[in-house]
Order: C-alpha cells, then structure tokens, then sequence
C-alpha cells in the first residue's frame, strides 16, 4: 500500500525562516551619527526606562573616549541590541552595557553581541575580556565560556557579578594593519 502523495511530503516542524542560510543578527561597530543614536537609543530605553539602573541617562566618560567600540545588533534590519567595549591595560578589555530591546530577547540577540565584542577584543590585541554581569545573567555568561572571577560586588548601585574571559590571539596576517605594524 502507498501513501497518498501529500503524506510523503516532509513537513517542516516549525515555521521556516525566510532567511534560510542568512543569519538575521548582524552586529557591527557604530560607524555614523544615526547608528550611535540607535545605540544610545537601546541603552536608554533598558538600562534608564526598563530596568532603571540610571535616573536620567546611562552616558559617561567612557562614551567619550576614542578607543571605545559602540557596538549595535540589527535584527532582520531593525536595531535590536547593543554592547560597548574597550581596553583597560594593554592586554585587557571591558566588555560593558549589554542591552537588548524586550521584543527582540527570544531572538537570539545577546549571544551574537558577546561573541562580536569578544572576537573584536581579540583582534585588537586582547587577551583577557572583563565584565560585570547582572546576576540573572550569569549561566547565560557561562554558556558562552565566561568564567566567573570573583564575589558578588556591588556596580551602578547593583549586584553584578565579574566575570573573565581568555581572548584567542589572532593571526597577524588576518588582524589588519593595526595588529600587524611594529
């Protein structure tokens, strides 16, 4: 006995995306005024509006600096995340203000925001990446490789707990001009 035909069909068991073979997260350092207001724009929606971590606005010196990575996560286009890095000594960075907009947490933001800061850390001559995690974030941290190094401390008026990560060196040939100048 055969099947009719509309049995032997295999039907996916979950919508399929659009975006077959196309990851919809592209994370990329802010590179004009509209993409650092987008990012700024998240950072104030979470950390001042959502979570009120901040009275008025999360904006500090280190916005300020020129070694400072502005990073923003689009999703399928549209500003979804964002996460700031930079250096603290000559081998360590700090990986800091990790936001993602509410209607984009169950889309896999976070994740990739990580892994960007940690990679670009690494090409620019990293070898240890800092940060302070909320506590409700930690295991996410650790799913992610993080290792956490040390007590529960208070940061911004918050428990956080600090975490570590070992930075792979990157290959000179593949690092650009600034990793591979004398």
């Amino acid at each position: 006995m055969t099947a009719p035909p509309e049995a032997r069909r295999i039907r996916p068991s979950r919508p399929v995306s659009v975006l077959i073979g196309v990851d919809p997260v592209l994370c990329r350092p802010t590179s004009d005024a509209p993409s650092r207001a987008a990012h700024h724009a998240i950072r104030q929606a979470v950390f001042v509006e959502e979570q009120g971590v901040f009275a008025d606005s999360d904006l500090d010196a280190h916005d300020a600096r020129d070694d400072v990575i502005h990073v923003l996560a689009l999703h399928e286009g549209r500003p979804a995340g964002t996460v700031r890095l930079y250096p603290v000594g000559p081998d360590e960075w700090l990986g800091d203000r990790l936001a993602v907009l509410p209607e984009y947490r169950s889309a896999n933001i976070g994740g990739p925001l990580v892994r960007f800061a940690v990679a670009t850390a690494s090409a620019r001559g990293g070898r240890v990446m800092h940060a302070h995690v909320q506590l409700p974030n930690e295991r996410f941290f650790h799913r992610l490789g993080w290792a956490t190094a040390g007590e529960i401390e208070t940061y911004v008026g918050r428990p956080h707990v600090p975490m570590t990560i070992a930075l792979m060196p990157v290959c000179p040939w593949l690092a650009g001009p600034e990793r591979t100048a004398a």
